[in-house]
């Protein structure tokens, strides 16, 4: 008897910011292993006008199978046409915290009064480009009255993680999604923003229009989202 043929191996282009990268990186090797299917995977930022953000390769024609960003950048791109309405899966909730180098002061942001001190006393501060910076720069820092006074000291970084900033000393505080600060390891994560200021923020995932192969990016979507994800998802912050 002649055996059954293989399952055809699949082949998916994805795209993911970096507020889900440390789940995923751990993920997507766990996928291909249990499916044989391969994943080639793109990053960039959920927003902004940078080269590598995920806005700017889908407008000069890059193609994906799957979008991984935060929530509002995914409903920006199912409104241009460039993701296919009704794909969205949520994947995590998303919170911004705050690292500093370890052996230097802990600065405190338990508190929201005690977070706009901090934001006033730091001689240099460093936060994303991308969804969490947006919110800090637009909202927050507005919000508690800080915007003009730290407007020469607060650097927006681009195509580059904060943590790696503060890592080298070129910012005393940084600011981003906590699970792109925890990854390093070599620095002091202080905590995240007070609930009564933190941003609500999902990680979503979705099907790209002119997807090569929308089955098998329903597929991997359906992984991560999976119950069995969650431990991988919330270890990462």
């Amino acid at each position: 008897r002649q055996r059954p043929p293989a399952p055809r191996r699949r082949k998916s282009a994805s795209v993911t910011s970096g507020g889900f990268s440390a789940a995923y990186d751990q993920l997507i090797p766990l996928y291909e292993q249990a499916t044989g299917h391969k994943v080639v995977t793109a990053r960039g930022a959920s927003m902004g006008k940078a080269p590598d953000s995920i806005p700017s390769r889908f407008a000069r024609g890059e193609q994906f199978d799957i979008v991984i960003l935060a929530d509002s950048g995914l409903e920006a791109l199912v409104a241009q046409g460039k993701v296919q309405p009704g794909s969205r899966v949520d994947l995590a909730r998303s919170m911004i915290g705050m690292s500093v180098r370890k052996g230097t002061p802990k600065p405190d942001i338990s508190t929201v009064d005690a977070l706009k001190q901090t934001l006033l006393n730091a001689q240099s501060i460093a936060y994303s480009a991308s969804a969490s910076g947006t919110y800090l720069s637009n909202e927050l820092f507005p919000r508690l009255g800080v915007a003009e006074q730290i407007k020469d000291k607060a650097t927006k970084i681009y195509s580059e993680r904060v943590g790696a900033v503060v890592l080298r000393g070129d910012a005393e505080i940084g600011f981003q999604q906590v699970s792109e600060l925890l990854p390093f390891k070599e620095l002091e994560f202080v905590g995240p923003l007070p609930d009564e200021v933190q941003q609500r923020v999902f990680f979503s995932a979705g099907v790209a229009a002119g997807a090569a192969n929308p089955d098998a990016a329903r597929h991997l979507i359906r992984f991560l989202a999976a119950p069995a994800a969650a431990p991988i998802v919330r270890s990462t912050g």
